[in-house]
């Protein structure tokens, strides 16, 4: 009789496992990421402030922008690869307020900014402010409603 009740019992518990870690796996996301921003050496924290500062501190530059949109992705990503379309998208409707960048996790130079903001998982947005602070972050596919949205959200 356990013989045959037993895979059914371990069946259920991986079921259960799952639907768990999947209904958790923002948070996990949210931890670790929040991990690897504190494994960020203070030299690797300063330097990635100076760098969003040089080139996402719009207020200080005077420049017309609003919102930086940072996508962290790689070219090899399925989940990536539908993001392309949207930031496309983005880029195109709000050319004169979002500044699109793109950062390739696989590029040495994209480093700095991935152990900064505690990149755990591609493809990750970042949406920053006009000061360069951090408003909005994802981490999966965003569609585009949800990008206009977040957007909309800082007007």
């Amino acid at each position: 009789m356990l013989k045959k009740i037993f895979p059914g019992i371990i069946i259920g518990i991986f079921a259960a496992l799952f639907v768990v870690a999947f209904m958790l796996k923002d948070t996990m996301n949210d931890v670790i990421s929040d991990m690897m921003k504190q494994q960020a050496s203070p030299e690797m924290s300063a330097s990635g402030e100076a760098l969003v500062d040089s080139f996402c501190n719009y207020s200080a530059q005077g420049s017309a922008y609003e919102i930086t949109f940072l996508e962290f992705g790689s070219k090899g990503c399925s989940a990536c690869k539908r993001m392309e379309e949207v930031i496309e998208d983005v880029s195109r409707e709000y050319s004169e307020k979002v500044n699109v960048v793109f950062l390739n996790v696989l590029k040495p130079e994209s480093q700095i900014l991935m152990k900064y903001y505690g990149i755990a998982a591609i493809p990750t947005q970042v949406l920053l402010d006009k000061e360069g602070k951090e408003f909005f972050r994802h981490t999966g596919f965003l569609s585009k409603a949800d990008c206009d949205r977040n957007i909309a959200s800082k007007n």
